[in-house]
């Protein structure tokens, strides 16, 4: 048997009887993910001494069955890890929450295939990383643009990973932005409710699109500070879509100052962005709340306004 590959015995309860097998081996070993157990299944590392056993994902099961599990060895990442330095807000054996600066990519991808987030992690963790789907790898369950800065969750434990994961997917994942959009929202405050998917005219972006195209997303944001032909809001995010808060404000008139591709520098601003040397966003992940999937307080993080964005929202006050 191969180096790191373990085996784990496990009998079904009454607690598990008339159970899918996915469920009740999720229930039985809490520390694998219900993902990770269907890919264990499926790959046939899921036995049973009973020959008529049935071994699928949907199989149920009865009380006083019994299986073997083989975890295998997680396959490493082939990503190289490297010494990128982080600000760490929290750190625990299950998570770590950072503040990613802006320009630092989130995951490695074309175009970007060493320098980011996960290159960082990989260096920090040092093997104290989720073996989710079987990968030796840093749990990236959700991601903030390459020119956005903020706060970050990052799983290091499969039921970290499971419990974020299922968070994010019914929204009760607290997340506030700050941004900073050309033109003054009226209402000061408001909710956009519209739908998100690709744009027709060009594919890298992201467009509002008629209900039932893309996928339902919702931004409730309020002014914080009108900066003459400007202002400073807050978003909080019911969903979170790929550029849901620069296409949300876009679409009630109300860019972000800086967006590269869903605004253009309005007249008056543009010496100012080039006297900054601002070349981004003015979009800055300023709040994250959340469950922690394994100890159950609720944690809140709290980021202050990076320099940059300081700097033009001095130079915008009246």
């Amino acid at each position: 048997m191969g180096s790191g590959v373990s085996i784990i015995d496990v009998t079904i309860g009454t607690a598990q009887a008339g159970m899918r097998l996915d469920r009740a081996l999720a229930d039985l070993l809490p520390d694998l993910s219900r993902e990770r157990l269907k890919a264990l299944i499926g790959e046939g590392h899921v036995q049973s001494p009973d020959p008529a056993a049935k071994i699928t994902i949907s199989a149920k099961v009865a009380m006083g069955q019994h299986f073997a599990i083989t975890l295998p060895a997680p396959a490493p990442l082939d990503t190289v890890a490297q010494d990128i330095p982080l600000t760490i807000m929290y750190e625990d054996a299950d998570l770590i929450v950072v503040d990613k600066p802006a320009g630092l990519v989130v995951h490695p991808a074309a175009g970007n295939l060493d320098g980011t987030l996960v290159n960082a992690l990989l260096h920090h963790c040092r093997g104290q990383l989720s073996g989710i789907g079987g990968v030796a790898r840093p749990g990236i369950v959700h991601r903030i643009d390459k020119d956005t800065s903020g706060l970050l969750v990052v799983a290091k434990s499969d039921k970290a990973h499971e419990g974020l994961a299922k968070q994010f997917k019914d929204h009760s994942i607290e997340r506030l932005y700050a941004a900073i959009v050309y033109g003054v929202p009226l209402p000061s405050s408001g909710k956009v409710d519209a739908w998100i998917g690709r744009s027709d005219a060009d594919r890298k972006k992201m467009a509002v699109q008629r209900e039932g195209r893309g996928k339902h997303a919702v931004t409730h944001y309020r002014t914080v500070q009108r900066l003459g032909d400007a202002a400073m809001i807050e978003c909080r995010l019911e969903t979170g879509r790929t550029h849901q808060v620069r296409v949300h404000m876009g679409h009630i008139g109300h860019p972000l100052i800086g967006d590269p591709v869903y605004s253009r520098d309005k007249k008056g601003f543009k010496s100012i962005l080039e006297t900054l040397s601002f070349k981004r966003q003015a979009l800055h992940a300023k709040s994250l709340g959340f469950i922690h999937p394994v100890s159950g307080d609720r944690l809140m993080f709290e980021s202050t306004l990076p320099a940059d964005m300081q700097e033009l929202l001095s130079l915008l006050i009246v």
